[in-house]
């Protein structure tokens, strides 16, 4: 009787090097951010839980499609922070992972109703893959990022019994945040990118001009999320305000990965201004 091994299953280091080709960080950010949004609306739990897993799934296929998109590129310059190009996620785990995030975040979408699930897939998610796709090369890169974060409130607030669409405020903020993002993101591998023929927008202002614009967008956001709404701002805003400033500072002096962190930071604080208020 010949007695078959069973199938390694994966181990604490693949699963680690698919979450980190999954860019899980940002992934998880805007995943919380649609939380709170779906809490703002006041969506039944259910309709939130689903909206949610609707943008984590989306996410993730944006975030695996981008790393296996740029596999060539990431090799040719020595990316060592990532799985499939140093060899420590096999490419087939990831497009695995890819079809299968794929499926469910359009069951999800489909159950937040037609209207929140034609604007994820066309103006969220879709447009997070026209960026991999080739965008993210052109002068147009930021295009994706304005269009991806501008329509989240949207998708949230259209996933509830009576859908609607985000007021326009909110929709703005959202855009100047996205675009934000994408000037800080892009900052670090800006040589490696030229190489490998990206001349994205951040490409063509630099890394200077980038930041500051980026410093100018970020607090912009903040404040359409402060004067936005109807009413008066409560009075703590102003300390989120001032904390938002600060961390726009930290755009301008900070290296590596910290401006995009910094500007994660920001929309996450934006959201509790509009949640708590």
């Amino acid at each position: 009787m010949t007695i078959h091994a069973a199938p390694a299953r994966p181990g604490p280091s693949r699963v680690v090097a698919l979450l980190a080709a999954a860019h899980g960080g940002p992934a998880l950010a805007v995943t919380a951010i649609a939380g709170l949004l779906a809490l703002r609306a006041d969506l039944h739990p259910l309709d939130a839980a689903v909206v949610t897993g609707a943008v984590l799934t989306g996410q993730l296929t944006i975030g695996w499609g981008n790393d296996l998109r740029d596999l060539p590129r990431d090799r040719a310059v020595g990316r060592a922070d990532k799985p499939l190009a140093t060899g420590a996620l096999p490419v087939r785990w990831a497009v695995r992972a890819t079809v299968a995030a794929a499926l469910a975040f359009l069951l999800l979408s489909a159950l937040c109703g037609w209207r929140s699930a034609l604007v994820n897939v066309v103006l969220g998610t879709g447009a997070g893959h026209v960026y991999n796709l080739g965008l993210k090369a052109t002068l147009w890169s930021w295009v994706p990022y304005a269009s991806a974060f501008g329509a989240l409130p949207s998708i949230v607030t259209l996933a509830g019994p009576a859908p609607v669409w985000a007021p326009l405020w909110m929709t703005g903020a959202g855009a100047a945040l996205g675009v934000g993002a994408h000037l800080l993101n892009a900052l670090p591998d800006l040589a490696d990118d030229a190489r490998t023929g990206v001349h994205s927008l951040p490409h063509r202002l630099g890394g200077r001009l980038s930041r500051i614009l980026a410093a100018v967008l970020l607090p912009a956001a903040s404040l359409l999320a402060v004067v936005g709404p109807a009413g008066t701002p409560p009075a703590w805003a102003g300390a989120i305000l001032a904390l938002v400033l600060v961390l726009a500072v930290l755009t301008l002096v900070a290296r590596g990965r910290t401006p995009f962190r910094a500007a994660l930071a920001v929309a996450l604080l934006d959201v509790v201004l509009l949640v708590a208020g």
